[in-house]
């Protein structure tokens, strides 16, 4: 029955972060067209994303990784997306770059000449061991991130106006925008949106259909630059914002 088969599928998701087509098929002893269709219902209700050849588990609203476990996660699609963003940047310009481990891949491929504003405490150094005229926001240091957070980053933030700004996410669902587990770095992700003539999110192919506590900013409000989607996701989201897919 559907229940049934909608219950086993929460229930090997809950202890794997994924689930193989395959796999299902061969459990439940049904066809492709049944479990393809169970995903789908799943997926609109919300317990689980859609992957090629199966399903993922959703991560929690309030999931936050430290640093060293995002650095180490994806880090090949970190530093193609990194690499793509770092040419958006032109001599001369002022950025802004997030405490995102997207974005502090970047820094080894900026151009020197430009001015950097960061949040990220980890970013501060990266930029002036190549020579990058740096200033931080101010603000508390949160442990886990390493982001400079409350109000002394965000009254910091007001002085600046920059030509772009590059900004992490933890989620990007096509109904609930941008999203991050702290609304306290939410919000100073949005001020560097407002305060950029171009706002990009980078972010590896995993965040698709993540929904995270806090809202950053609807899509129309920046262009996502991401490794891989599929076609029919990239017409998809193109309906709510410009994506740019790293090729190299």
């Amino acid at each position: 029955m559907e229940a049934e088969r909608h219950q086993l599928i929460l229930e090997l998701l809950k202890t794997n972060n994924t689930v193989k087509l395959q796999e299902l098929v061969e459990l439940t002893n049904t066809s492709e067209s049944t479990i393809r269709r169970d995903l789908t219902q799943l997926e609109q209700r919300g317990f689980l994303k859609r992957v090629h050849g199966g399903a993922a588990r959703l991560q929690g609203k309030l999931l936050e990784p430290t640093m060293t476990e995002k650095s180490s996660k994806n880090l090949h699609e970190k530093q193609k997306i990194a690499k793509y963003a770092a040419s958006l940047v032109t001599e001369g310009e002022s950025i802004y770059l997030d405490s995102g481990s997207t974005v502090i891949e970047m820094i080894p491929f900026l151009p020197e000449n430009i001015v950097v504003v960061t949040n990220g405490f980890m970013n501060a150094g990266r930029c002036l061991e190549r020579g990058i005229k740096t200033f931080l926001t101010g603000g508390m240091i949160k442990p886990t991130t390493h982001a400079m957070i409350g109000r002394g980053a965000i009254e910091g933030l007001k002085n600046y106006h920059f030509d772009k700004c590059f900004i992490g996410t933890n989620g990007i669902h096509h109904e609930f925008g941008f999203t991050t587990p702290d609304h306290e770095e939410a919000l100073i992700k949005h001020l560097a949106i407002s305060l950029s003539r171009e706002a990009f999110v980078v972010a590896d192919h995993s965040k698709f259909k993540e929904i995270s506590f806090a809202k950053i900013a609807d899509l129309s409000e920046a262009t996502i630059i991401t490794d891989k989607l599929d076609k029919e996701e990239i017409e998809f989201y193109s309906n709510k914002t410009n994506i740019k897919v790293a090729s190299t």
